[in-house]
């Protein structure tokens, strides 16, 4: 179905208010139109047209509310509101804005539905539209879940055209010629005698017009930007390290901190010896904070340094502290009472598995920490009258609440600087770095408190991806796949995240099979559940969530079966498919890679196939059993995302998201022992080195009907291809991560 067929019963499931008619300042309002936060003490000289766009004598800001953290993400919201607006991204400025329910994420609410990305039903659609009106009404401004781009797509567009149709208006006005005879361009209005009116001129004039709502957006074959190559607006900072990422942050007046709390993720502080630190040079104050201490100094290393002088008493974990009782919980998860759901249950599985020789199998996917280049830190600053955060963070509008509670402040008097972001991978949609800053800056009053974590303590204190097993049964039967039984048990996710924002669960959490249930393989006995094990280590959002190991269990063990059927891994997935887009996925994948051909000796190809995020995605990795072990040759990429926006940055985040799954699928994990995470830096925690980098190949396909995003989906395949690709060349079935446990790798 096509796009304007699923708006249009969208606008009928929910009324005349829904998005085909309820468009005002560039969103979509379903009941009235939204409050433009640009309005809100407003500068003089500045006028705001829609929510996203602002002008004033300096020039042309546009609002990117979506949070970058490194996937540019920026850059794409400008380009979609300068492809309508009629500028130029190198002549305008780039603002995050202030946290609004303006902001709020339309595309969320398809993740949110329980339905599968391909299920089109009015059910399906009526769900997606209701998820819609919560997250509108909720206000849900979050960066994730690869949502940014299908969540502007539209919206972004739309502001954009919404504001040059309004400059348009003033231009009307001022020089007395009907709008349908001008045109705009690179910030100007267009006279028919070829006489130009800047944007900037025209904005006070603007401001004072209701804006025309009733615009079209313009055919692709007219488009400046979307779709070709562009210069990200962070390229140049970024290429000569001038960039001002949240650790860069100064602020007159600041004092710097850090914080020691208990190693025991959520273990509280039983008591402390500050003497010796309190006499070490620089340090000012020591406070404490929830789980532990914070340490004021004159600048972040002799704050740091007093830390570690300091002797605590702490509490015990509030979970296994050993790792053989976590494995030991999942494996007791298995139970009917602990069907969280039974997603897929297609054919009659029992039947089949009770007249066939059953293949087994188990797997196991280990916590990983999200590690990013930066560690976490805020700035906050409180008085009696507001308080000011500067962070990086993918939920401001959380993190304006939690302030607010916090220091008993009203919400707008609590300012939220969204700062750059230097990686995240979920670990931005956690707040705990912004509640100890601002526990500290209360003790502080008036003075701005720096809280820069270690690494040590970054990692000890991260909410690691989810720990989860596996058991696969399955049957073949004359050289095809017959009957295929998976059940996956792993704590909830999002039910941990939750909590650490007050927040409990509506029903089931869809992580706990997703990347598995929704896979388009029509397989005549073909089941899926999920366990929800009870809550372990607190755990949080990583790349790709419930399908960075479902992914790994749903494909290897699919190829195992296909194995066992004598079938060819590629052929059998393709006549398995069911889905005309992802069959074309695994085609391109198959052409890229000249799947069938000869590798030589000692060499093996595999393939992988996920569905996650709604995003066909197909990877081939081929590998080199050496001497010293098995090196990474080449990978091959094909994803479905309907519309790729910037070929060049669509081809760095399918790279990116490739070497992120395969360097923690090699050697990545996070373990606990006596309650304490091992890996506290790199060192143990290494991810893929740069001379094992394999060449990558990278298609995107724009078959789709609907706008998808690719920050994720590449990581879900990436692990089982090179499982497979392993086992092609070796014989060898690695059923566990880090495969470094039972292979090495060069």
């Amino acid at each position: 179905m096509g796009r304007v067929k699923t708006i249009a019963r969208r606008t009928f499931l929910i009324g005349s208010a829904a998005i085909a008619g309820g468009v005002a300042f560039g969103a979509y309002w379903y009941n009235q139109p939204g409050d433009n936060p640009l309005l809100v003490n407003l500068a003089d000289g500045d006028t705001a047209l829609t929510p996203y766009v602002k002008i004033n004598d300096q020039g042309i800001t546009l609002i990117t509310p979506r949070t970058d953290l490194g996937q540019g993400a920026y850059s794409m919201q400008a380009a979609l509101i300068a492809e309508e607006l009629d500028v130029e991204l190198d002549s305008v400025m780039v603002d995050p804005g202030r946290p609004a329910p303006a902001y709020y994420n339309t595309a969320l609410a398809t993740e949110g539905a329980p339905f599968r990305s391909t299920d089109e039903s009015a059910m399906a659609e009526s769900a997606r539209a209701v998820m819609d009106v919560l997250m509108k009404f909720l206000g849900m401004q979050v960066t994730g879940g690869s949502s940014s781009v299908p969540d502007g797509y539209e919206k972004l567009r739309m502001a954009g055209a919404v504001a040059r149709e309004t400059l348009k208006a003033a231009a009307a006005q001022k020089s007395g010629i009907a709008t349908g005879q001008l045109k705009t361009a690179n910030g100007m209005v267009i006279l028919p005698d070829g006489s130009e009116l800047s944007y900037i001129e025209l904005a006070p004039i603007a401001a004072t017009l209701k804006p025309v709502t009733n615009v079209k957006l313009r055919d692709p074959d007219q488009w400046r930007l979307i779709g070709k190559p562009m210069r990200r607006h962070d390229i140049v900072a970024k290429s000569t390290g001038t960039l001002t990422y949240g650790i860069d942050t100064v602020i007159d007046g600041m004092v710097h901190a850090t914080v020691k709390l208990n190693p025991r993720q959520g273990g509280v502080m039983n008591g402390f010896d500050a003497s010796a630190a309190e006499k070490m040079r620089g340090v000012q104050r020591i406070i404490p904070v929830t789980g532990g201490v914070g340490i004021i100094a004159d600048n972040t290393w002799r704050a740091i340094q007093a830390g570690n002088a300091i002797e605590f008493d702490w509490g015990e974990a509030p979970y296994p502290p050993e790792m053989d009782e976590h494995w030991q919980v999942l494996s007791d998860s298995f139970t009917e009472e602990r069907i969280e759901a039974r997603t897929r249950d297609d054919g009659d599985v029992d039947a089949a598995l009770a007249d066939a020789d059953v293949i087994e199998a188990e797997y196991r996917a280990p916590y990983l920490a999200h590690a990013p280049l930066e560690p976490i830190g805020a700035i906050v600053k409180v008085t009696d009258e507001r308080a000011d955060v500067w962070t990086g963070t993918q939920m401001p509008r959380f993190v304006q609440n939690n302030v607010a509670a916090m220091t008993g402040l009203e919400t707008d008097r609590v300012h939220v600087h969204v700062l750059y972001v230097g990686g995240s991978f979920g670990h931005r949609l956690e707040d705990d770095v912004v509640k100890r800053a601002t526990e500290l800056a209360i003790a502080m009053k008036g003075t701005p408190v720096k809280l820069t974590y270690s690494r040590e303590e970054d990692m000890a204190h991260d909410y690691p991806r989810q720990i989860a097993m596996a058991r696969m049964r399955g049957a073949v039967s004359d050289g095809k796949i017959d009957t295929y039984d998976l059940s996956i048990a792993m704590p909830s996710v999002i039910t941990s995240q939750f909590s650490r924002q007050g927040l409990t669960l509506p029903g089931g959490d869809s992580q706990i099979s997703a990347g598995a249930w929704e896979q388009p393989f029509a397989i005549p006995n073909y089941r899926m559940t999920g366990y929800r094990a009870p809550e372990l280590a607190p755990i949080s959002s990583w790349r790709s969530v419930g399908a960075s190991t479902n992914g790994f269990f749903h494909d290897c063990s699919l190829d195992e079966l296909i194995h066992a059927a004598g079938a060819d891994p590629l052929e059998e997935r393709i006549r398995l498919m069911w889905h005309d887009d992802s069959r074309k996925v695994l085609e391109a994948v198959g052409e890229m890679s000249n799947w069938g051909s000869d590798l030589g000796p000692d060499r093996g190809r595999g393939v992988a196939f996920c569905m996650s995020f709604g995003v066909a995605t197909a990877e081939v990795v081929e590998v080199s059993n050496t001497d010293n072990g098995i090196r990474i040759d080449n990978v091959y990429v094909a994803a479905e995302v309907g519309r790729v926006i910037d070929p060049v940055n669509f081809d760095n985040l399918v790279k990116g998201g490739v070497i992120w799954g395969l360097g923690h699928a090699m050697n990545c994990e996070t373990t606990y022992s006596d309650g304490m995470a091992e890996q506290t830096n790199y060192h143990a925690f290494e991810g893929m080195r740069l001379y094992q980098c394999p060449k990558i190949e990278v298609r995107g396909l724009e078959n789709g009907d609907r706008i998808r995003g690719i920050g994720e989906p590449p990581v879900p395949p990436a692990a089982p291809a090179l499982a497979n690709a392993i086992f092609a060349a070796t014989g060898k079935r690695i059923r566990e991560m880090p495969f470094d446990k039972h292979i090495d790798f060069v």
